[in-house]
């Protein structure tokens, strides 16, 4: 498959890598020099373009990038691109981050997303952490394999990021609609917190709305006030997503 990534971050940099192991025609775009660029392709394995070209003659496209940063793409990005082709997006937004983002309020992060590129996406590779996409994939069917929520509106389009789940080694969980996509969002149960397949469909069935926020922020605070490293290790931040979730939805 010919897979074009926008954003070299700690996730687009992993699915190239790992999509471009696999045997995929990659290429990744970023808002570095040309030259910077070429390096990290190089070592992704992948080939070096422009944001307009990387776009062009592809089947998939990763936006893998700040979730501010979509207000400052070109209005016009997609408009030769055919319809047939997958449109993802693994962003998350944080308010201390990204700001407050008029048009946000009342959607769901890839409503929103939806709407400021003008074309329908699938959410994927937004509820899984840099450290478990880059270390802990398993191969099809081994026992406990870790899983990712999929939620989009072309029940086509997200059979191929099924695909391409599975193929960085991870199992994948229909998320429902766009609209329902919120029960991924951080701060939910289904967020970063390193489930297998059953346990991740319970945990999207029992999200609350409205109650992820609180949850999403507190995280932030305790991640802010560590002072070690300066984060914690993996495993706490894991248990500290379960244990933010789960006290949200009791509240």
């Amino acid at each position: 498959m010919k897979i074009g990534i926008i954003g070299t971050g700690a996730i687009g940099s992993i699915l190239a890598k790992k999509f471009s192991s696999a045997g995929h025609q990659v290429k990744v775009t970023n808002t570095r020099d040309m030259s910077t660029l070429k390096e990290i392709a190089t070592n992704l394995g992948a080939e070096a373009a422009t944001l307009e070209e990387v776009v062009k003659d592809v089947e998939a496209i990763i936006f893998s990038i700040p979730f501010k940063a979509y207000t400052d793409l070109p209005k016009n990005l997609l408009l030769g691109v055919p319809q047939e082709v997958v449109i993802m997006d693994t962003s998350n937004y944080y308010p201390l981050r990204d700001g407050e983002l008029p048009g946000l309020q009342g959607k769901t992060e890839s409503e929103y997303i939806s709407e400021t590129l003008g074309r329908p996406v699938v959410k994927v590779f937004n509820n899984i952490m840099e450290y478990t996409l880059k270390h802990k994939g398993k191969a099809t069917g081994e026992e406990g394999r870790i899983a990712i929520s999929i939620a989009g509106d072309n029940e086509e389009h997200k059979k191929v990021a099924a695909g391409l789940v599975d193929q960085t080694g991870f199992d994948a969980v229909g998320g429902g609609i766009l609209a329902e996509s919120w029960r991924q969002e951080p701060g939910t149960p289904a967020y970063c917190t390193e489930l297998n397949a059953g346990e991740l469909k319970e945990a999207l069935a029992r999200a609350e709305k409205g109650k992820a926020p609180a949850a999403r922020d507190f995280v932030m605070a305790e991640l802010n006030n560590f002072q070690v490293d300066p984060i914690p290790p993996h495993e706490e931040i894991v248990a500290l997503n379960r244990s933010a979730s789960a006290k949200g939805l009791k509240n």
